[in-house]
């Protein structure tokens, strides 16, 4: 039997026994081969003695289960890690960070507790989906929008608390902003709710997010301190239509201008949808469909132009695009609300961006109204324009453009078996970008890694509309050797990424110490001021070990 670290086998078993007595024996799982289900599918450790795996699962049914399980933890000194769905791929899924902890399983806490559809809200359990909440929506008929994620079978409370990042029509904040109301068990397998939810008799738990005192939901996003087990989540009424539109520039210094337009139309929140910024001359643009990934890679003149060792000639791909009435750089501006609205909105934009010397903008694919019947979502492009996750329709598509990302980086030897997400946070603003490509570039190269042609059309994402994320995929396989340089690689990016002052909004497991040492203001004041609550909320530090760093003392002093 696999047993969590420093804990004799005979107390587990003890721990496991009582585990089973509070949720049922089907309930509680050790044996290797079940054990083995809940293993990060893209870890880039697979096969070593070094990965992260757990020691057992429990899966409760209701935050009583919590509660019990987490007394039984702090009883035996058990370690245990919590997760809602564990589909959280690309950044370690449901494999816990301190190796052989138990792990706690809170799929079947998937109850959707309410509706408002006259207050627009939800309150929802860690085991609930987008697409469980999409559907409960749709079935009863409910005119409401929600905020969608891709790939959308993650949890809604466990993206929210991961900072995931709206796409529709609070486009510019991450999902957290939309909770409101948490029900939380302590480490000590105390009951905590916050905001007016504190207040016995309540019935405003989804609708005033403060209460009284001082504001700490944020402290149960990214961290150890404690296991949410209801969540309210505020929602919008149905938008009743949705538009977009592409602007294109010509000429490569033209970047900075066209961010500036699109940070005033956006900041201003005339254009409410999520902005993607590419370079027609320099590689397909986020959503693009298979086929215009292809046709890119295909085209010979545009690869005789990337095909250098560093960035390409801007003069070259300016002639290029002039000649085939291409932008330099582009971006895809969208829209959600009545049709009325909507139409005089990019109108405006259209007036702002055609500031910009030889701008022009284009209709992005027809106006799409709601509601829509099962016949017409059924028949929408599932990428481009009208890429479902853009409409509020939740879908597993990015699965498909991440995976022709990996074969890209693969080769026969090692082909793809996953990726890690890297994902630092860079200003918003041209030289930024710039400089970003330049320096991630830089380290991709070095020691003849394989980069596509077009690494430098490659644009950050604007899942935050006043600052970017430089999103990369690491290739993961299942070849030792290439998953060390990988890694190593990674561990390197991140390093960089902090000497430019660039910080990562989220990570893999693997590095959560390497980012949260790169905040290191005033001797790592931050990470102080983390471990101070850990020790008060989780004295005996049996919670999510390691997660965002953030160690219990026993641990702590241990790895110095």
């Amino acid at each position: 039997m696999r047993t969590p670290p420093g804990v004799e086998e005979s107390e587990f078993r003890a721990a496991l026994g009582k585990f089973a007595r509070i949720v049922g024996e089907r309930w509680v799982f050790a044996d290797t081969q079940d054990v083995n289900l809940y293993r990060d599918a893209y870890s880039p450790l697979w096969g070593e003695e070094e990965d992260l795996t757990a020691s057992a699962a429990v899966a409760p049914d209701s935050a009583e289960q919590v509660q019990a399980i987490m007394r039984v933890c702090n009883e035996h000194r058990i370690p245990i890690f919590a997760f809602s769905t564990g589909k959280n791929l690309g950044y370690g899924g449901s494999a816990p960070i301190y190796k052989d902890s138990v792990v706690l399983d809170l799929k079947r806490m998937n109850r959707i507790i309410e509706v408002n559809d006259k207050k627009h809200y939800a309150i929802v359990e860690p085991g609930v989906t987008l697409f469980d909440l999409y559907r409960h929506i749709q079935e009863k008929g409910h005119r409401l929008s929600m905020e969608m994620m891709d790939p959308a079978w993650g949890s809604v409370i466990g993206n929210a608390l991961d900072h995931g990042c709206a796409h529709t029509t609070t486009y510019g904040r991450d999902r957290f902003h939309d909770q409101c109301g948490m029900e939380v068990v302590l480490p000590t397998g105390d009951l905590l709710r916050t905001g007016t939810g504190a207040l016995s008799g309540s019935n405003m738990f989804a609708e005033f997010h403060y209460g009284f005192g001082p504001y700490i939901d944020g402290i149960f996003s990214q961290s150890n301190f404690g296991v949410v087990t209801k969540m309210g989540v505020q929602l919008r009424p149905e938008h009743e239509a949705y538009r977009a539109g592409m602007v294109y520039v010509p000429k490569f210094e033209d970047l900075q201008r066209l961010i500036e337009v699109e940070a005033h139309v956006t900041h201003s929140g005339i254009a409410n949808g999520m902005t993607h910024f590419g370079s027609p001359v320099q590689g397909p643009p986020m959503g693009a469909p298979p086929q215009a990934m292809q046709q890119f890679f295909s085209n010979p003149e545009l690869m005789k132009i990337l095909a250098v060792p560093g960035r390409p000639d801007a003069a070259k791909l300016e002639r290029y695009a002039a000649d085939n009435n291409l932008g330099f750089w582009s971006a895809d501006i969208k829209f959600h609300g009545p049709q009325k609205i909507i139409a005089a909105q990019w109108e405006y934009c259209q007036e702002k961006f055609l500031e910009i010397p030889g701008a022009w903008c284009e209709d992005h694919g027809p106006v799409v109204t709601f509601p829509l019947s099962r016949e017409q979502e059924a028949q929408l492009n599932t990428f481009g324009h009208a890429e479902k996750v853009h409409l509020g329709i939740p879908s597993l598509n990015r699965f498909d453009m991440q995976a022709m990302m990996n074969d890209m980086m693969s080769t026969p030897e090692a082909p793809s078996a996953g990726h890690l997400y890297f994902a630092p946070v860079i200003p918003k603003d041209a030289a930024s970008v710039l400089k970003a490509q330049d320096v991630f570039h830089k380290a991709f190269t070095a020691g003849g890694r394989r980069v596509p042609p077009g690494f430098f059309g490659r644009m950050p994402l604007g899942w935050y509309h006043r600052c970017f994320i430089y999103l990369m995929g690491f290739n993961v396989t299942r070849n030792k050797e290439v998953n060390q340089a990988e890694v190593a690689l990674y561990r390197e990016m991140i390093q960089l990424a902090a000497e430019h002052g660039w910080g990562e909004y989220r990570t893999h497991a693997l590095f959560q110490d390497d980012v949260m040492r790169a905040y290191s203001f005033n001797d790592h004041a931050l990470l102080r001021v983390h471990e101070a609550i850990k020790d008060t909320l989780d004295p005996n530090g049996v919670l999510a070990a390691g997660k965002s760093g953030i160690w219990p003392k026993h641990l702590r002093d241990a790895r110095g």
